[in-house]
């Protein structure tokens, strides 16, 4: 493994998304790579590092993972909705547009 090499680390809030780029050295964890993105200055509203959900590729991981390089590190929101309970919302809302149709 070189000793240096590139990752990503990407965040996305409805009104902005950003991916920044950087050369991390080996070693390199997930959380580290998000500190040194620069990323919590970008969106003040991404305080809590401990708190934060992170994930490679789409692929849930712990802050501690160690960083391969091209890996993108993904910072995760919070659901507002359970995705379960969003779909039978969802599928409600249509029946009751479909029965107002008739």
């Amino acid at each position: 493994m070189p000793e240096r090499f590139n990752v990503e680390v990407a965040y996305a809030e409805p009104e902005k998304q950003l991916i920044k780029s950087l050369e991390v050295g080996a070693g390199t964890t997930a959380m580290e790579a998000v500190r040194q993105s620069g990323i919590f200055e970008e969106f003040v509203g991404l305080r809590d590092a401990d708190e934060l959900e992170l994930g490679i590729f789409g692929k849930q991981c712990q802050p501690g993972e160690v960083l391969r390089a091209g890996d993108r590190v993904e910072i995760y929101r919070p659901l507002l909705v359970d995705p379960k309970e969003a779909r039978k919302l969802k599928a409600e809302a249509a029946e009751r547009r479909q029965k107002s149709q008739r």
